[in-house]
């Protein structure tokens, strides 16, 4: 696979380069609640500054239908500047002859530009709008992850237009991941969680050969438990993917899945439900499963001390309530004393990671969820196949 164009490969002194960050940030009351994606852009942009280049900074924020003062990313790009150290300067637009005026005044501060999804032609990449991003620098980089699975105008589009090249995270993002993909090291486990089975099913077969065993919990367990003939009562069930699941079950390498024994079964789908302990062949018709049992955090916390790779993407069980928040908890602790390279993907498993204080004993966090999968999946993602281009002498 050719290799990515780095930012050493760019002659970037005196000129303007155009950064795609992933600032996709959560916010309450007008303030970044979590920052994490903010401080993962930070050491490209340092860079570029470091290297003589003026920069401009784009992302998008949330999923608005055009302009929407909620998904504003004034409040980001403050947080920006107050983690970096550095001026910045808020481009209230995102292309056109006032962005430009405001990028030419900015001096040596960095400039964000405006919510790139209030554009109505970013998410269909409207070559027009393209060529409103490129009219504003002299250089790309993609620095995105998290969207490079998104052929958009500020991901793909420029990037056919200026000579472009990937940022320092994109880099170390693909580098982890291709790792996962190529690597003969074992064993090699893999725990997936999260609420819909269909999120999951394309790297459940792409990775289902190369390990030798994969830990299932979290919502997505209860369609593999219901389609392995169990009744799981009013837990989560993706009916629709029930056929695709008998299938990988039934199928070589089916037998490398490890389902929970027992499960934290609540009366209702509350955060103040009373709840027990039960085991897997019992749970009763009424009950709401919303997290792996200790018997299995034991079973997972085992094979994942036992492995030398691991990728690790979401949560064990209903994460964001504390009474449903010990699976994930027992999986990210010893997924932190796992010898081998571990890579974790997906906010809420980064989420208990960083609280539980884990993060320096993590191989590579991932900034791109459904990015990282998908790139598990598919080898590739569009966004950087545009920029393979420039490594190829386009």
């Amino acid at each position: 696979m050719t290799q990515l164009l780095g930012i050493d490969d760019l002659e970037v002194a005196g000129k303007r380069v155009l950064v795609r960050a992933d600032l996709n940030v959560p916010l309450a009351d007008g303030e970044v609640v979590d920052d994490f994606r903010i401080g993962a852009s930070l050491p490209t942009i340092d860079a570029l500054r470091d290297r003589g280049a003026s920069v401009v900074v784009c992302s998008h924020l949330g999923r608005p239908k055009g302009y929407d003062p909620a998904f504003s990313m004034a409040p980001v790009a403050a947080r920006l500047g107050e983690l970096g150290g550095f001026d910045v300067v808020f481009a209230d637009g995102v292309v056109g002859a006032e962005v430009a005026s405001t990028i030419a005044g900015a001096g040596d501060a960095v400039v964000v530009l405006e919510n790139t999804r209030f554009e109505s032609g970013e998410t269909s990449n409207d070559p027009a709008l393209a060529d409103g991003f490129a009219e504003l620098a002299d250089l790309f980089v993609l620095d995105a992850f998290g969207s490079a699975h998104r052929a958009h105008a500020s991901t793909s589009g420029v990037a056919e237009r200026l000579r472009s090249a990937a940022g320092l995270l994109v880099v170390a993002e693909t580098e982890a991941l291709q790792r996962l993909l190529e690597s003969t090291v074992r064993p090699y486990v893999v725990v997936l969680g999260g609420a819909k089975v269909s999120d999951k099913l394309g790297v459940i077969k792409a990775l289902l050969p190369k390990v030798d065993a994969m830990l299932v919990g979290g919502g997505m367990c209860f369609t593999l438990l219901a389609a392995d003939g169990y009744e799981v009562g009013n837990s989560l069930v993706d009916a629709e993917m029930m056929d695709d699941v008998r299938e990988v079950l039934g199928a070589d390498g089916g037998s490398k899945i490890l389902l929970p024994t027992d499960i934290v079964v609540a009366t209702s789908f509350d955060a103040d439900a009373s709840h027990e302990v039960m085991p897997t062949i019992n749970i009763n018709e009424d009950g709401y499963g919303l997290d792996i049992g200790p018997d299995t955090q034991q079973t997972y916390a085992a094979v994942v001390a036992n492995s030398e790779q691991l990728f690790w993407n979401g949560p064990m069980g209903v994460f964001e309530w504390e009474a449903f928040r010990a699976g994930t908890t027992a999986v990210a602790k010893a997924v932190a004393g796992a010898p081998g390279f571990t890579v974790v993907g997906g906010g809420d498993s980064i989420a208990a990671v960083r609280q539980l204080g884990l993060e320096g004993s993590i191989g590579h966090l991932s900034t791109g969820g459904g990015a990282g999968l998908e790139l598990l999946e598919q080898g590739s993602l569009p966004a950087l196949d545009t920029l393979r281009r420039w490594a190829d002498g386009a």
